[in-house]
């Protein structure tokens, strides 16, 4: 039976289950359970932004590796609507005349605010292109948090650098780099599916929930757009991510075993990072 057919995407599909979707951070991530139940205090919400914000900083420089590392130009482009949409392009479906100048003024409008628990996916695309589209310094992600760190005491300087970071935190942003960002395509395609299905997996939700809970308690200026757009794109991404793995499969070179490699080290990877907020929190004396 040839790669591609019925039967041989089907038993593929299974051995990714095994890996990915039965992972103990897909099922149980003790700490964002824990976080989603909105008894945070101000002190572990500032810990869990700058931890998050190295992350999400770090971030930028394993997607440019992912994009380096593309085995084709189609891969190439996708790696840089990520990349560019995280350094401020926003991500637009296609306008023109009078509705695109008024959604552009909306999209600004709604950057700069930065407040809100939602955020008008017409006016801040989370799907489309980000060809053809605007730059904007308060649309990088990385300024985007630094808006929601202000109310909690935090500034730029304060955030997205290694020297910020737990040692869980780095172990998480190097395994980002030498995994996600690998120069093998089916490591990398591996590393890239599994880091999908974990942001679509809940998670932002359960961080969500927890947020908008000490929000209403002691920091109503607390703005959670960051949070809220992302858990919007990645509800979009999960409906996208049988076909990419179909694709991966069907790809000239494709191994699957360093696929499964790549997509089980980068969960691992994953869970590093949460289990260090996890520790950290217990260290301190709270109990779940």
């Amino acid at each position: 039976m040839a790669r591609g057919a019925a039967g041989d995407v089907e038993a593929f599909r299974s051995r990714v289950a095994d890996v990915v979707d039965h992972h103990p951070v897909v099922v149980d991530n003790h700490y964002t359970r824990w976080f989603a139940k909105g008894d945070t205090t101000r002190a572990e919400v500032r810990h869990l932004t700058v931890q998050f914000s190295v992350f999400s900083h770090q971030f930028v420089e394993a997607q440019l590796r992912k994009v380096i590392n593309a085995a084709n130009l189609d891969q190439y482009r996708a790696g840089k609507e990520i990349l560019m949409n995280e350094l401020g392009v926003v991500f637009r479906k296609e306008q023109r005349g009078a509705a695109e100048r008024t959604a552009a003024d909306g999209e600004k409008r709604a950057i700069a605010a930065g407040s809100g628990d939602t955020v008008d996916p017409d006016l801040v695309g989370t799907e489309g292109t980000v060809d053809g589209s605007r730059y904007r310094h308060p649309a990088a992600h990385f300024e985007w948090l630094v808006r929601f760190a202000r109310p909690l005491g935090l500034r730029f300087e304060d955030m997205g650098k290694r020297r910020h970071a737990a040692p869980s935190t780095l172990f998480f942003c190097d395994e980002l780099l030498r995994i996600y960002g690998s120069e093998d395509p089916s490591i990398g395609e591996g590393a890239s599916f599994a880091v999908e299905h974990w942001a679509a997996a809940g998670f932002w939700k359960e961080l969500i929930a927890g947020l908008r809970a000490f929000k209403a308690r002691e920091c109503p200026e607390l703005p959670l757009g960051f949070w809220t757009w992302h858990d919007m794109v990645e509800d979009q991404h999960a409906a996208h991510t049988e076909d990419e793995l179909v694709e991966a499969y069907r790809a000239p070179g494709f191994d699957e075993q360093k696929f499964l490699h790549g997509a089980g080290e980068m969960l691992d990877g994953v869970r590093a990072f949460w289990d260090g907020l996890e520790a950290d929190r217990l260290a301190s004396g709270r109990a779940a």
